[in-house]
């Protein structure tokens, strides 16, 4: 149209531009970076309290991977607007306070069972960005991460699975 400036790149009809983001893509961030808190917090504190080699690993890959998706969505969220909580909600402080009274097999468990239901509601988290989400780049973000979510809650069912197999039996009541 005769009123556009010259240069201006032209777009398909309903795409939106960038970095504007809607409901779902704030709700999402949002989400998302308080998860990515919680999870690299909950992975310090395996390396130091897992009772075995295989959690501690698991803690240590959880700080690396949600450390490296951190950082990515805080750059994307700054470049949409979006501003990112900077400690975890009460639900994962909770969790937390709770972990950080256990130790060895104990620790071991509950930190598993954390981690399969935290990487559960993060893989719906990153469908519903994907699905409802209008910025491209966060819609990226979400679906580059979820590959990743899904193979962390497979570990995390793998060690669930191998700590079932070598508990002590359970002492039958009469």
């Amino acid at each position: 149209p005769a009123t556009t400036p010259a240069g201006t790149p032209e777009r398909k009809p309903g795409t939106p531009a960038p970095h504007q983001p809607n409901t779902s893509d704030q709700v999402f961030a949002v989400a998302a970076a308080q998860g990515g808190l919680a999870e690299v917090a909950f992975g310090k504190l395996a390396e130091a309290r897992g009772g075995s080699d295989a959690v501690r690993d698991f803690g240590r890959q959880m700080v690396r991977d949600h450390g490296k998706a951190n950082d990515r969505l805080a750059g994307l969220a700054k470049a949409a607007g979006i501003v990112l909580p900077r400690e975890m909600d009460a639900e994962h402080k909770a969790i937390h306070d709770k972990l950080k009274g256990l130790t060895g097999d104990d620790f071991d468990r509950a930190y598993v069972a954390s981690q399969i239901a935290d990487h559960q509601v993060t893989a719906q988290l990153l469908e519903y960005e994907i699905g409802a989400g209008q910025d491209e780049d966060l819609k990226a973000f979400a679906s580059d991460t979820l590959p990743i979510v899904f193979h962390h809650l497979q570990m995390a069912q793998g060690l669930h699975t191998e700590m079932a197999s070598t508990a002590p039996p359970v002492p039958k009541s009469k």
